[in-house]
Order: C-alpha cells, then sequence, then structure tokens
C-alpha cells in the first residue's frame, strides 16, 4: 500500500508542476498571445487564460523554439473593461484556444525571430487542413535563424505568411 500512496503522491506533484514549471519564456508567449487575441477586431469580450497544453520547449544554437496551446475562456468584461481583476469566467460561453509557436533567438534579452498564432473554437485546430497548415507553419518557425539550407525557400516562406495578412 506504501507503493500506492507514493504514486498518488508523485501524480499530485506533477499536476502542481505543469502549472508551475512554465518557463519565463513560455510565460512571455502566454502573455504575447493574449495581447494578439484581444487585438483582434472581432473578440468583443476580455477572455481568461484557462490552461496552458503541450508545451514544446526545444534549444538548439540557433535559439529557443516554443510551441504551445492556451484555452481561453470568455468573461463578463468586454474587452475595453477598466477593471478588469473582477471578471468572471462564463462557463457555458464561447471557449477559443491558440496554438502559438514561437523562435526566439539565443541573446540574454531573447528577441522573437518569428511566430506563428492560430486562434479559434478548439474543434476548428484539430481539422485535417488546419492541423497540417499549423505543423508546416510551426516547423518553418522553428527554422528561423538556422543557417539557410536547399530545403528551405525564402519564397514558399514569404507566401505561407502572406496567406495570413
Amino acid at each position: 500500500a506504501a507503493g500506492m500512496r507514493f504514486s498518488l503522491a508523485l501524480f499530485l506533484g506533477l499536476v502542481a508542476l505543469a502549472t508551475a514549471s512554465q518557463t519565463p519564456l513560455q510565460r512571455r508567449v502566454v502573455k504575447e498571445v493574449m495581447e494578439y487575441f484581444h487585438g483582434r477586431s472581432n473578440v468583443h469580450y476580455l477572455f481568461k487564460e484557462q490552461a496552458v497544453e503541450g508545451a514544446v520547449e526545444r534549444e538548439d544554437p540557433s535559439g529557443t523554439f516554443i510551441q504551445l496551446r492556451l484555452n481561453l475562456v470568455q468573461t463578463t468584461c468586454g474587452k475595453k473593461a477598466p477593471r478588469r481583476h473582477n471578471c468572471r469566467a462564463q462557463e457555458n460561453r464561447r471557449k477559443r484556444t491558440c496554438l502559438a509557436c514561437y523562435k526566439f533567438d539565443s541573446s540574454d534579452v531573447p528577441k522573437v525571430l518569428d511566430k506563428y498564432h492560430n486562434c479559434g473554437p478548439s474543434h476548428h485546430l484539430v481539422v485535417k487542413e488546419i492541423k497540417h497548415r499549423d505543423e508546416a507553419e510551426c516547423r518553418a518557425v522553428e527554422e528561423a535563424g538556422k543557417a539557410t539550407d536547399a530545403l528551405y525557400l525564402p519564397g514558399m516562406f514569404a507566401f505561407s505568411r502572406g496567406l495570413q495578412a
């Protein structure tokens, strides 16, 4: 029975760790995604961060790549609300999921080399076409700052960027 107790404690420890273990760069991505999301003209309410899922952080000589999914829930406050701390989440209201991929350089104060966001209803992001595009975009973001090789065509990159405008 001692083994059971240990594994439960371990499990609870891991859950606590998941929330506390966001690195400073991951927190920065979350903050940027929130700003990007609220900056969109079709968003009229303030959304709250509900959960961060599937965070990936990979380092290579050119910098740090971060990918995560941010789950947001709509609050009772309008976007322009002056007092934001007492905005209640509306549980039955719209939830949004943002996929974010960021590449930071390896300087002391990391700068964003490239980034990609896609926000929408969570069931949208699992649609095959959207998922494929997101994966391709994120791969391109991760490549930012690496030595250019033959596989990486600048024209292709410019084209994929143009689609978002």
